[in-house]
């Protein structure tokens, strides 16, 4: 288990009115003048480095839970996969935008763990262990998208808690959410993701052609029904007509072939010094079909922040590129936890055929 030395730890230096602002920036870039349609670069960059420097204060409280859901998590299920990311720009970015109130010192999701655990049925023992446990963080909000599935088809448990440390207290208040999910519903929030990456549309966020958004809410009931848990909202409640339904949208929007080819031409480039790292920048090009993998080590936290931001700051206007920096337990772990960086659906397609079959 590792816990970040002081050395690795960044300390929010900006005050929440330039935080917000930084926020404003994001979601909506200024222009040079009014006479140019270009950036004004030096304001940017300055939001962008209070932004990067928000993110980064996330990391010492994001460890902590990740160190203890890993442990909890194994306690339900030793095969468990457990994995922490910090989120990204485009992503902050287009949550302000999508929710025009909201404030960027108010989003609850900056840093992320999530448990990939054998079954629902381990989900709910992992979120009683949860409920049961004693620890002196403050369980902020919890959003059970099981029993109540969202329209779009995700499903999941989060659990949101704000840090607290009477040791440590420059932490405190920091949101970290953690994501329980099931096997089967992680390839279906994957597929959803990549092929959202290929179409350039938020389709998770319920953005996109209305033909892909309905076969993706089609098929997790479909899972749903699997898992006996509930279904997606107005969706078939007959199985006939459901699997009917999710046949028409394959075969019309040629899902299966279109997956396989997305996966098929992957390159994966790793970068020297990967296989011992603990911090992995993950680069996704999809025109060139390939991902950047760097790897950093434990006490490199700072410089895996900056390379981040310079990351993404070079892939803005590339059609679907994404960037994102993500901590498991090994390289070999980064396909399983993050398919969707690899364009491997695999999992998914082995779901919808045994619903076709």
């Amino acid at each position: 288990l590792h816990f970040l030395p002081e050395m690795a730890l960044a300390v929010f230096k900006y005050t929440r009115k330039e935080l917000n602002w930084a926020g404003e920036m994001l979601a909506s870039p200024p222009l040079l003048n009014e006479y140019e349609d270009a950036f004004d670069e030096d304001t940017f960059d300055n939001a962008l480095r209070t932004i990067n420097n928000w993110r980064a204060s996330h990391n010492y409280p994001l460890n902590t839970f990740q160190v203890g859901l890993r442990r909890n998590a194994k306690r339900v299920d030793p095969n468990c996969l457990v994995a922490q990311r910090i989120k990204r720009l485009s992503s902050i970015g287009a949550k302000l935008r999508r929710f025009k109130t909201m404030k960027l010192h108010q989003m609850q999701d900056i840093g992320g763990c999530r448990a990939i655990v054998h079954s629902v049925q381990h989900v709910e023992q992992l979120v009683e262990l949860y409920r049961k446990s004693s620890i002196k963080h403050k369980l902020y909000k919890k959003d059970d998208y099981i029993k109540e599935p969202q329209t779009t088809g995700y499903r999941g448990v989060h659990l949101i808690y704000s840090y607290y440390s009477d040791k440590k207290t420059t932490y405190n208040d920091l949101k970290i959410e953690m994501q329980l999910r099931s096997p089967l519903q992680h390839a279906w929030a994957t597929a959803v993701e990549t092929v959202g990456t290929f179409v350039k549309q938020a389709l998770k966020s319920s953005q996109g052609e209305a033909e892909l958004l309905r076969f993706f809410a089609l098929m997790c009931t479909a899972i749903a029904v699997r898992e006996r848990t509930p279904r997606i909202p107005d969706t078939p409640t007959k199985k006939a007509a459901l699997v009917d339904e999710i046949r028409h949208y394959a075969n019309q929007l040629d899902v299966a072939r279109r997956l396989h080819a997305y996966g098929a031409a992957m390159k994966m480039l790793e970068q020297p010094g990967a296989r011992n790292a603990h911090y992995f920048l993950l680069e996704l090009d999809p025109e060139a079909s390939d991902v950047k993998i760097t790897g950093f080590r434990f006490n490199e936290m700072e410089l895996a922040s900056q390379r981040y931001l310079e990351a993404e700051r070079s892939i803005a206007g590339k059609p679907g590129a994404e960037a994102v920096l993500v901590s498991v337990d090994s390289l070999e772990s980064l396909n399983r936890a993050y398919p969707n960086y690899f364009l491997d659906t695999s999992a998914f397609i082995n779901a919808l055929n045994t619903v076709l079959k």
